[in-house]
C-alpha cells in the first residue's frame, strides 16, 4: 500500500476514534440525566454486578438489576460485526485461564468502585479519587506489557461453528425478555434502595447500549489497548478514543451542572458511589489493569469482542460476573465508606494469582 494512502487511512480511522468517543462521553453523561447513578452513565464492572445480583448470583439488594447496557453492547457489536461479516465464532485460548483473569479483574474493579470506563467517568464528574485509580491502572498496565515483551501468551484461537460464536448473544437476549417480562425469580433493587434502583428507562438504555456497542466495535476501542499500544508501539489512536469520552463527558457534565446542579462536583470527599482511600483505589487498579492486559483488552472490549463470536471473551465476562457475585457474597466490595478488610485481602491475592498466571504462561518451556 502507499504511504499515502497508509496516511490518508490512519488519519480516517483517527477521525472514525475520536468521533465515536465524543458520542461515547455524550452518552455516558445523558445517561445519569435519564436515571442511572450519578458518575456511573456507563460502568461495565458495576453493570455486570447488577445483573449478576438480579440473577440471584448475590444477594446484595442494593445493586440488583439487569442492566440493559450490557445487553445493548454485546447485541450493538454482533449486528455491525454480522453487516460488516466480521462476526468470527473462535475460541479453544486457554478459556479457563481467561475466566479466573476475568474474576481478578472484577475483584479490582470492585475495590475501585469501577472498570476502567467508570474511570474517566467519574474523571468527568470531577472526582479526582479516579486519579488515585488511573495511577495504579498505568502501572498495572505496564507490568502486564513487561510480560508481553518477555513472550507472554495463551497461545492460539481456533475457528468455532457459529452456534458457538452465538451463545452469549442469545443469552443476552433472554436476559432482556427476563428484564421486560420480570418474572417472580428475578431480583430487583427497590426504589430508593441503592445503585441497582436507579437507571434510565429500558428503551434509553438499551438504545444506549446499542449504539456504544456499534462504535465499539467498528474503532476496536479499548483503554487498555489504547496505553498498551502508547508504550509498545508508540501509537495514539485508541487512546484518543478516551481522551475524547472525557472531554465530552466533562463538557456535557458542565453544561447540565450549570443548568440543574448535581452533575460536576471538583474534589476526593463526598462523590458518588466512591470511597477516598488512595492506596486501595490505586491497587484495586492495578489489579485491573495488569488482568486486562493478559486478557488482551478491557471489560468494555470483553463484551464487544464476545459479541463478535469470541467465545474464550465470553468465558472472560462470565469470569467477570462469578467476580462480582463472590465480592458482594464474601463481603470484598467496596462501599463509600471505604474498602472492607475481606477486600483488601482479595486484592493481593488477585495480584499474586495474575503475577502467576503471567509467570507461567511466559517463561515455561515450549512444548
Amino acid at each position: 500500500m502507499p504511504e499515502e494512502e497508509k496516511l490518508v487511512n490512519r488519519s480516517k480511522e483517527m477521525t472514525q476514534i475520536i468521533a465515536g468517543g465524543l458520542i461515547i462521553g455524550v452518552i455516558a453523561s445523558l445517561l445519569v440525566f435519564f436515571g442511572n447513578p450519578s458518575n456511573m452513565g456507563f460502568c461495565i464492572a458495576c453493570f455486570l454486578r447488577d445483573t449478576a445480583g438480579a440473577l440471584g448470583l448475590h444477594q446484595a439488594a442494593a445493586v440488583q438489576y439487569i442492566r440493559p447496557e450490557i445487553i445493548g453492547i454485546v447485541l450493538g457489536s454482533t449486528l455491525l460485526a454480522l453487516a460488516g461479516k466480521e462476526f468470527s465464532p473462535r475460541g479453544g485460548s486457554s478459556p479457563m485461564t481467561r475466566f479466573i483473569l476475568g474474576f481478578f479483574v472484577m475483584i479490582g474493579c470492585l475495590m475501585f468502585l469501577g472498570c476502567p470506563f467508570r474511570m474517566i467517568v467519574r474523571l468527568a464528574g470531577g472526582d479526582m479519587n479516579a486519579l488515585f485509580g488511573f495511577a495504579g491502572f498505568f502501572l498495572g498496565i505496564l507490568t502486564g506489557v513487561f510480560f508481553l515483551n518477555s513472550g507472554y501468551s495463551l497461545r492460539r484461537t481456533y475457528r468455532l461453528p457459529a452456534l458457538e460464536g452465538g451463545i452469549l448473544p442469545v443469552i443476552e437476549i433472554v436476559f432482556l425478555l427476563l428484564l421486560v417480562t420480570a418474572p417472580a425469580f428475578i431480583h430487583f433493587t427497590e426504589a430508593g434502595g441503592g445503585p441497582g434502583a436507579k437507571h434510565a428507562a429500558i428503551l434509553v438504555s438499551l438504545a444506549a447500549g446499542l449504539i456504544v456497542g456499534a462504535i465499539a466495535q467498528k474503532t476496536r476501542l479499548c483503554m487498555v489497548g489504547g496505553i498498551r499500544d502508547i508504550i509498545l508501539f508508540r501509537e495514539y489512536r485508541l487512546i484518543c478514543g478516551f481522551a475524547a469520552i472525557l472531554v465530552s463527558a466533562l463538557v456535557c457534565n458542565l453544561v447540565l451542572n450549570a443548568a440543574i446542579g448535581g452533575y460536576f462536583h471538583l474534589g476526593l470527599a463526598g462523590q458518588p458511589v466512591a470511597h477516598t482511600d488512595g492506596l486501595w483505589n490505586a491497587l484495586g487498579m492495578y489489579l485491573a489493569g495488569f488482568g486486562c492486559v493478559l486478557l488482551g483488552g478491557c471489560p468494555l472490549r470483553q463484551l464487544v469482542m464476545a459479541g463478535e463470536g469470541n467465545s474464550d471473551s465470553a468465558c472472560a465476562v462470565i469470569g467477570l460476573m462469578v467476580g462480582a457475585a463472590f465480592a458482594h457474597n464474601f463481603g470484598l466490595a467496596s462501599s463509600g465508606e471505604g474498602p472492607t478488610a475481606n477486600g483488601k485481602i482479595a486484592v493481593v491475592i488477585g495480584i499474586l494469582a495474575v503475577a502467576a498466571i503471567a509467570c507461567i504462561n511466559t517463561f515455561r518451556r515450549e512444548e
